[in-house]
């Protein structure tokens, strides 16, 4: 596995639990407001997964889990057999996925104790998002997997007022209706992979409001995460 950086405590990332965080290097997505945009490409090993165990060992009885996240963790040849030693270790799994690669989610759901799933927009909008050209019948599938996985999920969309409209999420609406929980990320220009979008202009809390009135019919757990 390649490891591009650890956040050894968080109390954020994973829901009531004491976390560390794995950033996983390499991403098939080129998302212009990616804020690790370091990450994307594979680059220098900064952790060896026997240098993460050894971690986690002195942190036992201290964090409750651990969240896989990136760059895209579905990229590692090795993800399953380091969930599983981390899962051996008592630890909690999290991962944070885009699922474009539902074969290996499905794969590791036995092992995962939570799943959140990135949806970039509508179907039909994916490629001009990600900048890639996207499998869309894979995020669909990923979508339906996760959703009757029987572990706890959520999907979440950075909002790019630019890039997506109130239609647009009519039909995010539509494509994970009855999802247990969904999350509207506002988007916070920082560090990111195109730095033109530095001047965007993020939607208004009346308009965010406006946006979670459109979901609520289909995914009444909608929330916006700030």
């Amino acid at each position: 596995m390649q490891i591009g950086g650890v956040q050894k405590t968080s109390l954020l990332d994973f829901p009531n639990k004491i976390s560390a965080i794995v950033f996983t290097t390499g991403c098939n997505f080129r998302c212009g407001y990616c804020h690790n945009p370091e990450l994307i490409v594979k680059g220098e090993q900064v952790w060896t997964v026997p240098a993460l165990l050894d971690f986690l060992k002195t942190r036992q009885g201290k964090l409750d889990g651990v969240v896989i996240t990136g760059g895209e963790p579905c990229l590692q040849k090795d993800l399953e057999e380091v969930i599983k030693e981390i899962k051996a270790l008592g630890f909690a799994v999290k991962l944070d996925t885009n699922g474009s690669f539902p074969e290996i989610i499905k794969k590791l759901l036995p092992f995962l104790d939570y799943i959140a799933m990135d949806i970039k927009s509508p179907l039909e909008k994916y490629s001009e998002i990600t900048r890639v050209n996207i499998n869309t019948e894979n995020i669909r599938k990923s979508i339906d997997m996760i959703m009757d996985s029987g572990i706890d999920y959520e999907f979440r969309t950075t909002v790019v007022k630019s890039q997506l409209n109130f239609q647009d999420f009519e039909k995010i609406g539509q494509l994970i209706k009855g999802a247990k929980r969904y999350y509207l990320q506002k988007f916070i220009p920082s560090k990111l992979l195109d730095e033109s979008l530095m001047n965007e202009t993020s939607y208004s809390n009346k308009e965010f409001e406006r946006i979670i009135e459109i979901l609520k019919p289909n995914i009444p757990a909608t929330f916006l995460r700030g």
